[in-house]
């Protein structure tokens, strides 16, 4: 598979079979993400995975009753630094992890809705440590469509706002 047909396949997970990932599978997916590109390549950021099924299930009330976190076969937690472009070069991060994990047939979910004081004290996360986003990994159960997207036209300008 090409980036372009990942990145078209690429959608966002919320039902999981509940099977475990490969650690070598998780290895190339966390290797992808060390390969972004970060500003003056700090990698202002850290991740903890959590594939431990417990957790997982514990993960659901501290993602406001996400009941799928609990079938991913892994969910990553994205802390960044005090660093000026940290939360963005963490986006750029677990975005190529996420078109990795479209080349392996796994799915993807941005979890955004947490706790995150419930996360710092759950996962013991020093203070100069920021909980940015989360992201759930695991099989689909379902391969639904892909959304439509906006033309091209509704989305881009060319030389200036028109």
């Amino acid at each position: 598979m090409n980036v372009l047909e990942a990145i078209r396949r690429r959608r966002s997970v919320r039902s999981y079979t509940g099977e475990s990932i490969p650690e070598e599978d998780l290895e190339v997916l966390l290797k992808a993400a060390r390969s972004a590109p970060s500003a003056k390549n700090l990698q202002p950021w850290k991740f903890i995975v959590i594939t431990n099924k417990k957790t997982l299930q514990d993960l659901v009330s501290l993602c406001h009753n996400q009941g799928f976190v609990a079938d991913s076969g892994a969910f990553i937690v994205g802390l960044t630094e005090d660093e000026k472009w940290s939360r963005i070069d963490l986006a750029i991060a677990l975005d190529h992890l996420s078109l990795a994990a479209a080349q392996l047939d796994l799915g993807t979910c941005w979890i955004g809705a947490f706790k995150p004081d419930s996360f710092r004290s759950y996962f013991n996360v020093p203070p100069e440590y920021e909980i940015t986003i989360c992201m759930t990994v695991g099989y689909p159960s379902e391969r639904g469509e892909s959304p439509v997207k906006k033309s091209l036209e509704e989305l881009v300008c060319w030389e200036s706002y028109k």
